[in-house]
């Protein structure tokens, strides 16, 4: 139950005078619809009207404020679309009040001839003469609350202005009430920082830019608290896994022996020790709960592989998910070889299974008949019941929410979980998102794989590069051509896709294939399996997902457009090739001239294939914000934290939350309830509620 306290905070934004229901969709659209999300937007910019100089000093351009005597109205003659003028002055000269489209009688009130008044706004030159077009405020010099001397300035929506935004922002804050501290107060005082409503009246009353950069004492206090709450529901989320027992999963480990003597290549030591530690987890009396990080092409499928043999081993059965339809068939397709050495019944079921062969299917699942299942969201479906389940695997995880993980592993009883990721995760980041997890990663290569030879070259050089392709094609090699990568717009994307294969049809004829989000999934499938074949030469594709096919004799990487993609996803691409025997390469075609962080990205790509060493790069440039796209949809996405700029208040957060879970782990101490209410205030009431599940 959420404590009484913070119900202010839990409201509607609808509560706010002059926030109707109109103003309520636009700022729900730019904060939130509920008090705590206003009070937990952070101003973006502040406007500085404290400077007041004469109008003989005030310099054209900068937001200022000027005391004016209002010297007559000029207001433009009847059925005249001309603006109203209000010519006004002080002891050192004259500047004029441009209305267009004014109301005289409002602006008569506003500005009575021989008043002075406070105006601020932007001067201008205008032949000649100094003006302002439409003042920001008007105000009796008297008033002093008139108007802010320093302006906060929030994120807006079309339709939101900014005077709503902040009169919104500010009733908002009136409801915030004290809440108990959570931090420790050594802590507090070794930070200089304040109390949390303290802080947050500092967050959005700010001086100066200093008052809104993220190092700023106001916004790290907030950010802590916002870390230390996202850390605190990870451990207790692990607590509670670790408190429900798993069970130990044991093999002879006779397949796993026939296996490996059917391998056409050694193990990695990297492969060796992430097997190791899984082994031990799926073998202790707890769940295992589990994240695999490794590069393309690093070997974790066949680490994933030997586990699920532990569990068939053992007497029950495995799944491996996979994102898409054409990666679950590849993956049968280089299983089945292996499965067949060890004499382990493995199948695919996605969601081209139906009528007769599916129910087949399903039955045998069922009875245990098949031992490794490769699927994909098809699995999920209730009708899916396993004999004995006792491994999940899940490739790529960010393509699968976390209630479907949690449906799987309904699937059996307390079944063992390992999440894998191709995409290599910065420490700070992979804290956030998988604390609860335990994290093993594959850093070598395996043998034989050659580097990629990887060169950035201006667009201008594209036929050159359709010459050099032609080349290799010609000789039997193939190539991926990724297009432009159009934020938020699919048909854009599509668009530039199309062209590109209506050009290079013109060179490689029927060779050239074509693959995108708006085909169907049988469709896509055909031209990928075709490409990996070797029937198409030349496969064209709009987007990082639909290049994941295994094509071992392709051996270039064209990306259109390098510099709009982030560093990670130009790293996935780039390890889509060098996959076989021959010698291959990837050329970042880019638009001219480079912006300086899309340069820097280029030629970190260039110098490296480390997908570790790129990925807290790619955080280092891009900021976590824009590294946790809708491709990274797994990550939380924080309000007042910024993971690249508090990684230290992030490690301080963790150790305080381990601390706290192991001296208080019902959260029943003082320090404790307060940290409930913390939880609560963040949205993490899950994990509240497994304290209380017990």
């Amino acid at each position: 139950m959420r404590p009484s306290v913070l119900n202010p905070l839990f409201t509607d934004i609808t509560v706010l005078a002059g926030v109707g229901p109109k103003f309520a969709a636009l700022i729900g659209r730019a904060a939130g619809p509920r008090i705590v999300d206003l009070i937990m937007t952070a101003p973006i910019n502040v406007v500085d009207r404290s400077f007041q100089p004469t109008v003989a000093e005030a310099p054209a351009g900068k937001i200022l404020t000027l005391k004016l005597r209002v010297d007559r109205h000029d207001a433009p003659p009847k059925g005249k679309r001309l603006p109203y003028k209000v010519i006004c002055s002080d002891e050192t000269g004259f500047v004029t009040l441009v209305y267009f489209h004014a109301r005289a009688d409002y602006l008569q009130k506003t500005l009575p001839e021989g008043a002075v008044r406070l105006v601020s706004g932007r001067i201008e030159d205008y032949k000649g003469a100094r003006q302002m077009a439409h003042p920001d405020y008007v105000a009796d010099p008297d008033d002093e609350n008139a108007f802010p001397l320093h302006e906060p300035v929030y994120p807006l929506t079309a339709g939101l202005t900014a005077n709503v935004m902040r009169k919104a922002t500010g009733a908002a804050l009136k409801r915030a009430p004290d809440l108990p501290e959570w931090q420790d107060a050594a802590f507090l005082k070794q930070q200089s920082w304040t109390g949390w409503r303290e802080a947050l009246a500092a967050l959005h009353a700010p001086r100066a830019e200093a008052d809104i950069a993220l190092g700023a004492p106001a916004r790290q206090r907030l950010a802590y608290d916002e870390l230390l709450a996202n850390q605190l529901a990870l451990l207790l989320i692990r607590k509670a896994r670790v408190r429900a027992r798993g069970r130990s999963i044991k093999g002879d480990s006779a397949k796993r022996a026939a296996v490996a003597g059917a391998l056409p290549f050694a193990m990695t030591n990297a492969q060796r020790h992430a097997l190791g530690e899984i082994d031990d987890d799926m073998a202790s009396g707890e769940r295992m709960v589990r994240l695999l990080q490794g590069d393309v092409g690093s070997g974790k499928t066949i680490v994933a592989f030997f586990a699920a043999l532990t569990a068939v081993e053992a007497g029950a059965q495995a799944v491996i998910m996979a994102p898409t339809e054409i990666l679950a068939r590849q993956h049968l397709e280089s299983l089945t070889p292996l499965a067949a050495a060890a004499n382990v019944r493995i199948e695919v079921f996605t969601g081209r299974d139906k009528g007769a062969g599916r129910i087949a299917k399903l039955d045998a699942i069922a009875n245990s008949e098949i031992d490794i299942v490769i699927g994909t969201h098809a699995v999920f479906q209730d009708d899916v019941a396993f004999g004995d389940l006792a491994l999940v695997v899940i490739d790529e995880q960010h393509r699968f929410g976390v209630h479907q993980r949690i449906s799987l592993t309904q699937k059996g009883p307390r079944p063992d979980l390992l999440v894998m990721t191709a995409t290599p995760i910065p420490r700070t980041l992979a804290l956030t998102a998988y604390g609860d997890m335990d994290v093993s990663q594959i850093t070598e290569k395996p043998p034989g794989r050659r580097p990629v030879d990887t060169r950035a070259a201006p667009l201008t050089r594209l036929d050159e590069i359709v010459a050099a392709v032609k080349r290799a094609t010609d000789k039997g090699d193939q190539a991926y051509w990724v297009c432009p990568l159009v934020e938020e717009s699919e048909m854009l994307d599509l668009t530039a896709a199309e062209d590109r294969f209506e050009t290079l049809k013109t060179v490689f004829g029927d060779k050239v294939g074509l693959v995108h989000g708006r085909m169907s999934a049988g469709d896509k499938d055909r031209v990928m399996e075709q490409f990996h074949n070797g029937e198409i030469a030349v496969l064209i594709a709009t987007t990082v997902i639909e290049v994941g096919v295994n094509a071992p004799n392709a051996t270039i990487m064209i990306i259109e457009h390098a510099e709009r993609f982030g560093l990670a996803q130009l790293h996935q691409l780039r390890g889509r090739v060098g996959r076989g025997e021959k010698s291959s390469s990837c050329i970042l075609l880019y638009k001219a001239p480079l912006g300086e962080t899309a340069e820097a990205r280029l030629k970190i790509l260039r110098e490296t294939e480390d997908g570790f060493l790129i990925a807290e790069e790619d955080l280092r440039l891009r900021g976590a914000g824009d590294l946790l796209g809708a491709a990274q949809s797994g990550f939380p996405r924080f309000r007042l934290a910024d993971v690249t700029a508090h990684g230290d208040l992030l490690l301080a957060a963790r150790d305080d939350a381990k601390m706290n879970v192991e001296k208080d782990p019902e959260l029943k101490t003082e320090r404790g309830e307060a940290l409930r209410t913390l939880l609560y205030l963040f949205s993490r009431d899950d994990a509240v509620k497994l304290l209380s599940a017990g």
